[in-house]
């Protein structure tokens, strides 16, 4: 079975080598028919503390076998923000 792979923004980064990362999704109310943000936390895996101090930040994170009890993911990568990118395409 494939790993999953999540996007989210760290909201924490209080722990030695572990960040917090909220991911929202959306999701049909099966009654009212209207789209509603759920939200969850996952505590991930930074080995290097890569993202100590960058709280904001977007990131991908993958599903992996335990390595704490609550850690289950470990960060992938850090995501391009649009901010960033019509920075660029306003200064070109």
């Amino acid at each position: 079975m494939p790993r999953r792979v999540l996007q989210g923004t760290i909201v924490s980064d209080k722990g030695d080598k572990t960040v917090t990362i909220l991911v929202e999704r959306r999701v049909m109310h099966p009654v009212y028919k209207k789209y509603i943000r759920l939200s969850k936390k996952y505590a991930a895996h930074d080995p290097t503390n890569r993202y100590k101090g960058k709280v904001g930040t977007a990131i991908s994170i993958i599903e992996c076998s335990p390595i704490s009890r609550r850690k289950r993911w470990i960060v992938l990568e850090e995501q391009p923000t649009a901010a960033g990118a019509t920075k660029t395409a306003s200064g070109a």
